[in-house]
């Protein structure tokens, strides 16, 4: 059982037990198949993020600080209104899209100021970043999805 989320990423971050990367070379049919669901699933992730990110200037800014509830009715909130934006404008979006300012989502381009003074609530987040740091974790925990996916997708395979 694993008691924290764990985030998709590419081959550029570490080894930690929060950040699940693809297998690089694959040697076996497992682990191809996991590669291929772990890599299709992280691009279709970074493509909505990159949608809302040009929509919603609040998803561009930093967010380590803010509480998890607040992060998470923001996001759903830009994914219901970017959802509504697109049915009402259906027949132009593919033609919004391309012709699409980013300096709309941007507002001003003034500057924000923000305190750099350290918060308690900071100092606990390092604290609890140090404890996911071990990479024999992220190895069991990349090996137990391994086995996921091939238990449950692997007798669809081509």
């Amino acid at each position: 059982m694993y008691n924290m989320a764990y985030y998709l990423a590419d081959g550029i971050y570490p080894s930690y037990p929060t950040f699940v990367k693809s297998i690089r070379l694959p040697q076996s049919e497992p682990d191809n198949l996991f590669s291929k669901y772990q890599e299709g699933c992280r691009k279709d992730i970074e493509h909505a993020f990159g949608v809302l990110q040009a929509r919603f200037k609040i998803i561009c800014k930093p967010t380590r600080l803010w509480d998890i509830a607040d992060l998470a009715l923001i996001m759903r909130s830009c994914i219901m209104l970017h959802n509504m934006i697109v049915e009402d404008e259906r027949d132009t979006y593919s033609q919004h899209w391309t012709n699409y300012d980013q300096s709309e989502a941007s507002g001003s381009g003034t500057p924000e100021s923000f305190s750099i003074e350290v918060l308690p609530a900071f100092a606990n987040h390092v604290r609890a970043r140090s404890v996911m740091r071990d990479s024999n974790v992220h190895h069991e925990l990349q090996e137990d999805l391994v086995k996921h996916i091939w238990v449950k997708f692997g007798m669809f395979r081509d």
